[in-house]
């Protein structure tokens, strides 16, 4: 899918509106283990990613770094709490392979607030799917086991899963590196 598909898929912007806001965007290589954002830093732009996987982790209180997400191609990016409130990030979003990325200055994104409505429009399905994902991570963690949601995350992301190595795998389903390796030899795809 191509960034003019993905905006497309919302049936909000006409060809034109599409072919002028994609010239604001600037294209972006990131190298695997690269930042797009680090924890501490406000975030001040939104991408949408052509290729390449990012993972989004917090450091806790011991030291780790905790997975909490990964953001594959087609899908837009932000630390989303410091874009929408420009604050601080809590989270760091980390490219685990090589990627390519179309970023937006949250200052574009705010002109073409102002100047369509249908941009209004477009931040509150980002926003709802935002939440949505966030509620779907949190049953997750409270209904499945680390082997359902290792099997979920197989199902919604075959051709990329792996990509992802198993010390983030592991941290995101929330089990030890050994406990996974079992796992993986348990579950077939």
């Amino acid at each position: 899918m191509t960034a003019k598909e993905y905006f497309q898929s919302f049936n909000l912007f006409s060809e034109n509106e599409i072919h002028a806001f994609l010239q604001l965007f600037e294209v972006r290589e990131v190298g695997k283990n690269e930042y797009f954002v680090r924890e501490g830093e406000r975030c001040k732009e939104v991408a949408f990613i052509k290729s390449g996987i990012f993972r989004s982790f917090y450091m806790a209180d011991d030291g780790k770094d905790m997975t909490y997400c990964f953001r594959f191609p087609n899908t837009m990016m932000a630390a989303y709490s410091s874009f929408i409130s420009d604050c601080l990030s809590k989270e760091s979003m980390q490219a685990i392979t090589d990627a390519e990325l179309m970023v937006l200055k949250k200052e574009a994104v705010d002109d073409l607030v102002h100047e369509n409505i249908n941009w209004i429009k477009f931040l509150k399905i980002i926003a709802e799917q935002e939440y949505l994902e966030l509620e779907n991570r949190f049953f997750q963690l409270q209904r499945d086991t680390a082997a359902q949601r290792y099997e979920t995350l197989l199902r919604n992301h075959p051709d990329y899963i792996q990509n992802i190595s198993l010390q983030y795998l592991a941290s995101y389903l929330g089990i030890t590196q050994r406990h996974l390796s079992r796992i993986r030899k348990e579950i077939s795809f």
